[in-house]
């Protein structure tokens, strides 16, 4: 994390605070799952005292989206046919969406912004199954939290938000430059500060503080998000408010097997992503 000055520290500080908490349910949830000895059960238990969360998990373990043999009635099932992991991180998305404001007084276009953080999540949690060079699931929370900090600044400090979408607009720059030079810092340190105010694993908070210092980092992770994000911004999967799509830095490259433009051509599943994250974005 770069070193701020104090007044813009304690001002991001504040707006990190700001932010709504998770459900109750799903902060256990994270809880538990850093406990090795957490069982499914354990989680179970937690699911089915939240209503709300439990619909919407059953309504997308029953959607096309997973097209399983049979219809699935109760989160009991739903561990059984997808696993822990994938019902964890389905809960913490659906918390994820259902925190973030809907209005905001910077014009940031909520719903574009999560058709793209939801592409990038699907993209990201295929190309670890490819790869297999990261665990697909946390590629998929990774890609759905990366940009988490444009909506605390679109929250927070709506102006300077405003103004850095329209320098980004106007000279085509990446939005994180813009930000830096208008409040001296991006949404990657703003996203980080946030997830690991959720208690995330530090793996993602490095994912996310780092997605621009591209020389930081070369895990299987960033690689998976990185690739993802620009694979969604090319195809025009929703819009975070960033126009600029970075080429893959080297450590990329080696990991992922190639190019953008090399790793688009490989599949034609990526609208499979896009068609996904239209029924999330429905949570």
């Amino acid at each position: 994390m770069p070193i701020l000055p104090p007044d813009l520290s304690q001002k991001l500080a504040n707006a990190v605070d700001g932010m709504p908490a998770f459900p109750k349910s799903v902060e256990k949830i994270l809880e538990l799952t850093r406990d090795v000895n957490c069982t499914p059960k354990d989680i179970v238990q937690v699911i089915d005292k939240d209503p709300v969360i439990t619909v919407k998990i059953l309504r997308v373990v029953n959607s096309a989206y997973y097209s399983l043999p049979r219809q699935i009635t109760s989160v009991n099932h739903a561990v059984v046919y997808l696993g822990f992991n994938t019902i964890k991180n389905l809960a913490l998305s659906i918390a994820a969406i259902g925190i973030m404001p809907k209005r905001n007084a910077a014009g940031f276009d909520v719903d574009q912004y999560l058709l793209h953080s939801l592409s990038t999540a699907g993209i990201a949690r295929k190309l670890a199954t490819q790869t297999g060079d990261a665990d697909p699931m946390d590629c998929f929370i990774a890609g759905l939290l990366h940009d988490f900090g444009k909506v605390v600044f679109a929250q927070f400090l709506p102006q300077e938000f405003r103004q850095a979408l329209v320098l980004s607009a106007s000279d085509g720059s990446s939005l994180h430059e813009a930000l830096r030079k208008i409040v001296g810092v991006d949404h990657a340190v703003v996203g980080a500060m946030l997830v690991e105010k959720w208690r995330f694993a530090p793996e993602l908070i490095n994912t996310i503080a780092h997605q621009y210092d591209t020389d930081q980092l070369d895990t299987g992770l960033f690689a998976c998000v990185f690739t993802a994000n620009q694979i969604s911004k090319q195809l025009g999967f929703g819009f975070g408010g960033n126009p600029r799509i970075h080429q893959l830095p080297e450590q990329v490259k080696r990991r992922m097997g190639g190019t953008l433009d090399d790793i688009i051509a490989s599949s034609d599943q990526w609208n499979d992503a896009f068609e996904d994250a239209k029924l999330f974005a429905k949570l």
